[in-house]
C-alpha cells in the first residue's frame, strides 16, 4: 500500500535531505558513535541548509511553514542511514513548539535565530533521578528571589544534553498546590553560574548521541527566562506531548522498514542447504507477517500525521501511536537480528545496531505502560 501522506514539494525536500546527510552526516556516523557526540559543525551546516526551524517564522531564518510532514521527511531520512545520534528531531519537533507557541516576543527575538541557525542547540529537561513518566513527582524547585529566580535540582537522560546552549527545564514553583500544578517552564542558558552538566551517559544504543546529566545549583534564572505562564508548566507540557509521541512514531515505523528492507536483501543472497535462506517457508511467513504489520503501522501513523497537521490529533491517539509502533519496531528488529543468524549479532551488521538502537524507544517519551494508562482511561476504565 503506497503512503499518500506526501506532496511533490515533500519529495523534493526528500531529496535534499538526503543529499545532505549522505555528504555530512553518512560517512562520518561510525566515528560519532565511538565518540559519543555529534559536532557541533553538523548542526550550522543543517542550519544553511535549512533543515532548522521549518516551522519557525521566516523573520528568524525559519521556513515559515507549520506542517509536520516536514518533520517527517527529515526523521525517515536520518532512520534511512541508521543516524541515530543526530538529536534535530529533540531540537525542531519536541523544543520547537515551546518556543514558537510560548515565547514572548522579546524571547523570540533573543532565542530563534540562533535555534534556526544551527548555532543554539536546544535540549528539555522533564527526567530527574526519581522521576520519569510522572511529570507530577518532579523535585527541582526554584525558588522566588528579586527580578527572578534560584533554581536548584538535577535532570537525567538529557538528549542534546552536552551541546545544548538554551535548556528548557521544567522546575516546581508552588509547593502548596496539587502536584499537577505549581511547575513551570525556565530557560537555562550555557554559562549561567551554577548550571554543570555531569557525564555523558554511556548507553546501551543511540551511542552517537549526547545523553547527560544535568545539574542546577542556585542557578539565578531572570523572570525573562520563564517561558510561558508561571505554574502552569504541566498543562504547557500536555499540550506538546502528543507532537514529541507522534515524532517518535514516525521514527519506529520508518526504522523498521528500514530495517525490514535490509534483512529482505540480505535473505535474498544468504545461502543455507543450497539456496537463499528466504525461501524457506520459515522466512517468507516472519517477513510476511513484519510486512503486514509494518504496513498497517505506517497506515495509521500517516493519519496521525494528517490529524496532527489539522489540529485533531488526540493525546490518546498519540499514545496508541507511540505504544504500538515502537513495540513493533523491536519485534521487527528482533525478528530481522534472528534471519540474520550469527551475524545479526556482529557490530559491522546494520541489524545490530538497530536492534540496540530500538530499545529505548519504548521508555522514553512516556514509557509503553503509561501510554497504554493514557488510552486506558480514556476508555472509561
Amino acid at each position: 500500500m503506497r503512503s499518500r501522506l506526501y506532496e511533490a514539494e515533500h519529495e523534493d525536500f526528500r531529496g535534499s535531505v538526503r543529499a545532505f546527510l549522505d555528504k555530512h552526516v553518512a560517512p562520518f556516523h561510525d566515528d560519532w558513535e565511538r565518540a559519543g557526540i555529534v559536532p557541533r559543525e553538523l548542526w550550522t551546516a543543517a542550519g544553511e541548509q535549512g533543515l532548522l526551524g521549518i516551522g519557525m517564522e521566516e523573520r528568524f531564518g525559519g521556513g515559515g511553514v507549520r506542517d509536520f510532514r516536514w518533520s517527517c521527511v527529515l526523521i525517515e531520512e536520518l532512520a534511512r542511514i541508521g543516524a541515530s545520534g543526530v538529536g534535530f528531531g529533540l531540537h525542531d519537533d519536541v523544543v520547537g513548539p515551546y518556543l514558537r507557541d510560548l515565547a514572548t516576543e522579546v524571547q523570540k527575538q533573543r532565542w530563534l535565530p540562533g535555534f534556526c541557525s544551527g548555532e543554539l542547540i536546544t535540549a528539555i529537561a522533564m527526567t530527574e533521578p526519581a522521576a520519569g513518566s510522572d511529570l507530577q513527582g518532579i523535585q527541582t524547585t526554584a525558588r522566588r528571589d528579586g527580578d527572578g529566580w534560584v533554581l536548584n535540582g538535577s535532570k537525567t537522560f538529557i538528549t542534546n544534553g552536552i551541546n545544548a546552549d538554551l535548556v528548557i527545564v521544567v522546575a516546581r514553583t508552588a509547593t502548596d498546590v496539587p502536584a499537577s500544578r505549581g511547575l513551570s517552564l525556565l530557560v537555562v542558558e550555557r554559562g549561567m553560574a551554577g548550571f554543570t552538566r555531569g557525564r555523558n551517559l554511556d548507553k546501551v544504543g543511540l551511542k552517537a548521541q549526547d545523553t547527560a546529566e544535568l545539574f542546577f545549583d542556585d542557578v539565578r534564572v531572570p523572570d525573562a527566562n520563564l517561558l510561558g505562564v508561571r505554574d502552569q508548566g504541566f498543562s504547557h507540557l500536555m499540550q506538546n506531548l502528543p507532537q514529541e509521541r507522534l515524532h517518535i512514531a514516525v521514527s519506529a515505523v520508518a526504522s523498521a522498514e528500514t530495517v525490514l528492507a535490509l534483512t529482505v536483501e540480505y535473505v535474498t543472497t544468504r545461502t543455507a542447504f543450497g539456496r537463499p535462506i528466504g525461501q524457506f517457508q520459515h522466512s517468507r511467513f516472519v517477513l510476511a507477517e513484519l510486512q503486514s504489520e509494518v504496513t498497517i503501522a505506517r497506515t495509521f501513523v500517516d493519519e496521525c500525521v494528517r490529524q496532527l497537521d489539522s489540529g485533531d490529533l488526540t493525546a490518546t491517539d498519540a499514545a496508541m501511536a507511540k505504544w504500538w509502533t515502537t513495540e513493533l519496531q523491536n519485534k521487527v528488529a528482533d525478528r530481522c537480528l534472528q534471519l540474520h543468524g550469527g551475524y545479526g549479532y556482529m557490530s559491522e551488521y546494520r541489524v545490530s545496531k538497530a536492534w540496540r538502537d530500538a530499545r529505548v524507544q519504548s521508555i522514553y517519551g512516556g514509557t509503553n505502560e503509561i501510554m497504554k494508562e493514557i488510552v486506558g482511561r480514556s476508555m472509561g476504565l
